[in-house]
């Protein structure tokens, strides 16, 4: 298991000279300022705490803020032990990990939460950062409705992302007349001619072909009235019924480190690129970070807290995984959301400011 450590870096404020330090003696100092005695009694009470990233060390929401909580010594000055180990992209198997207890945190969307409940993989959601999704569909600039698409050639990496599907739908394109093959990893297949449309992350593939200079146009199905969830964060049950504190002070040191990270993107880049090693495109990562945080800001709704869970979406999801036979069995409203606790991001925060130190 791969962990990050928290490095020494000056007196870098936590909060009022509150310094984040990486020894362990120096650790305990700051959890006594940032923390009561009998809460980070409770927080030290869980253990090793495992976070499983959604996608390697990737600069996107819901990993970078978290690896730098634990570089800047948040996640150490409310006595959580956190460790950190690199995901490969499957949801379905980060999933198995979180329910299964190896690990306690991952990043997924709303949406293959709900799928995954359907397969008996229980997970609990706590928060997410916008109804915006990432997965997009791109296009050559000559293509002015989605409509022109019809009878085309689409790639996508094995699957049309059900949200792509929607938004196809929504434009009246006939779906069933376009020839799905699936492609690499290589955003360039597209302005090369070989596919017509090409499914995509809006963070990903268009920085990659805005870098080589080719124009494209970019689709979102959320302008399609397609829900989504982007940066969401969900919990193993059990974990989050025994230690509340953890859950809470989990997402307070991921918040802290993501309003950090807002102002220092590149500094928090390097942290993910130190962790990974030789070959971390920092620039493009701190592309993605940038894109991401740009879409968050821009989606998220006057008077409410970044990480709230919006129910609203939820039940939206509900019907767009049920239209589109997403599930083997039936999900009701009441079922789904239950699947998630609002509670965590409410407790942290007091009229609209995240409260840091812990109470």
């Amino acid at each position: 298991m791969a962990r990050t450590t928290a490095a020494s870096i000056g007196a870098l404020a936590l909060i009022a000279g509150l310094a984040a330090c990486s020894s362990s003696d120096a650790a305990e100092t700051d959890a006594e300022k940032a923390i009561s005695a009998e809460r980070c009694e409770e927080n030290k009470a869980a253990g090793e705490i495992g976070f499983l990233t959604g996608y390697q060390y990737q600069a996107s929401a819901s990993i970078l803020e978290v690896l730098a909580a634990e570089k800047l010594g948040y996640f150490d000055a409310l006595c959580l032990d956190v460790t950190i180990q690199p995901g490969t992209g499957d949801t379905g198997q980060s999933a198995q990990l979180v329910a299964a207890g190896t690990v306690k945190f991952t990043a997924v969307s709303q949406q293959n939460l709900m799928q995954a409940a359907d397969s008996g993989i229980e997970l609990l959601g706590i928060s997410s950062y916008s109804n915006v999704g990432l997965e997009i569909l791109m296009t050559d600039t000559d293509i002015t409705d989605l409509t022109d698409l019809d009878g085309s050639i689409l790639g996508h990496k094995g699957d049309m992302p059900p949200a792509v599907q929607a938004m196809l739908d929504n434009a009246g394109v006939e779906v069933a007349s376009l020839q799905q093959v699936v492609v690499g990893y290589d955003p360039s297949v597209l302005p090369r001619g070989q596919v017509d449309s090409l499914t995509g992350f809006i963070s990903n593939e268009p920085n990659l072909l805005e870098a080589t200079g080719d124009d494209v146009t970019v689709w979102r199905p959320y302008d399609f009235d397609v829900p989504s969830s982007l940066g969401a964060l969900a919990v193993n049950p059990e974990f989050a019924a025994e230690h509340p504190t953890v859950v809470e002070d989990f997402l307070r040191a991921a918040l802290h480190a993501y309003e950090y990270c807002s102002d220092n993107g590149e500094e928090c880049v390097g942290y993910a690129a130190d962790i990974s090693g030789e070959g971390y495109d920092a620039a493009h990562n701190l592309k993605i970070w940038q894109t991401e945080i740009g879409i968050i800001a821009e989606s998220k709704a006057e008077g409410t807290n970044l990480g709230a869970l919006d129910l609203a979406n939820i039940e939206t999801l509900v019907g767009m995984l049920t239209e589109y036979k997403l599930l083997e069995n039936e999900l009701t409203v009441d079922d789904a959301t239950a699947m998630f606790d609002t509670s965590f991001i409410e407790n942290i925060y007091a009229d609209g400011t995240l409260i840091w130190p812990a109470p």
